[in-house]
């Protein structure tokens, strides 16, 4: 890809977070980017005050509106398709909730300006908020993660902070929906991974606001991981011969099969 095609935008999935997106919007218009914010379906309050941020911040700030919830993936799928649309070649993934710090966008710009082709990926660094349970669900994840590629590339599975290079990630759901809800983020960046999207791995603060929202739903989307898991696992059974034989090559190159910042 020649450096003159790089379009980078940022995408934002947004469900009731009236109260965090003042805060990201001030935040994402100091990066100098386009950017999408995605309305799954919200509530009055949040579909006025997207309504008010995207009136006030014309020419930079767009938004693309689902007329329900359809969960975080969808979300961000309708934002990645809005911006391949209009010509953007990648996309900044980051939550609404404010547990990133959209300062840190420009050093995934950057890494993905160096390698176009692939995903940057976000590794949390956490403070003392993060919740322990979730660091335990987690953990589980990034070790099958590891099973399902047979490799270390993929430094965090779960993050909600990514720079996907658009037309792969939207090939990859046009060819078999990636899993719409919670499961979205594990399941699109192992699915890239086996498709040949390399990784680039970068460090990150991560944060729990005490005051944050979070619709993550204990039993539908523990049932929904669970799901996602299944399936990746016979995925990974189907392609375990490729799978070894890109692993041993890996081992050989000078890159690896990862990067990290």
């Amino acid at each position: 890809m020649k450096e003159t095609a790089f379009r980078p935008c940022v995408v934002v999935p947004v469900y009731d977070h009236e109260g965090a997106l003042p805060l990201l919007v001030e935040r994402l218009r100091a990066t100098g980017l386009p950017c999408w914010l995605v309305d799954d379906g919200s509530g009055p309050a949040c579909a006025a005050a997207i309504d008010r941020l995207v009136a006030d911040n014309a020419g930079w700030l767009r938004l693309v509106r689902l007329p329900r919830n359809r969960g975080k993936g969808a979300a961000v799928l309708a934002g990645f398709r809005a911006a391949l649309a209009e010509g953007f070649t990648h996309a900044v993934q980051i939550d609404a909730d404010c547990q990133h710090d959209a300062r840190d966008i420009p050093k995934f710009v950057a890494a993905a300006r160096e390698r176009p082709e692939a995903v940057v990926n976000g590794v949390p660094v956490y403070d003392e908020t993060v919740p322990t349970v979730r660091l335990y669900g987690r953990s589980i994840t990034n070790v099958l993660a590891r099973v399902y590629t047979l490799s270390g590339a993929i430094g965090d599975a779960m993050c909600g902070f990514r720079l996907y290079p658009l037309a792969p990630a939207v090939a990859l759901d046009d060819a078999r929906a990636v899993g719409p809800r919670m499961q979205f983020d594990t399941d699109i960046i192992v699915r890239l991974f086996w498709a040949g999207v390399p990784v680039v791995n970068v460090r990150t603060p991560v944060t729990y606001p005490a005051d944050g929202v979070s619709h993550f739903d204990l039993l539908r989307d523990n049932l929904r991981m669970v799901g996602l898991h299944l399936r990746l696992a016979a995925g990974f059974l189907a392609r375990l011969p490729l799978l070894a034989a890109r692993r041993l090559t890996a081992l050989v190159s000078p890159r690896g099969d990862a990067e990290r910042c």
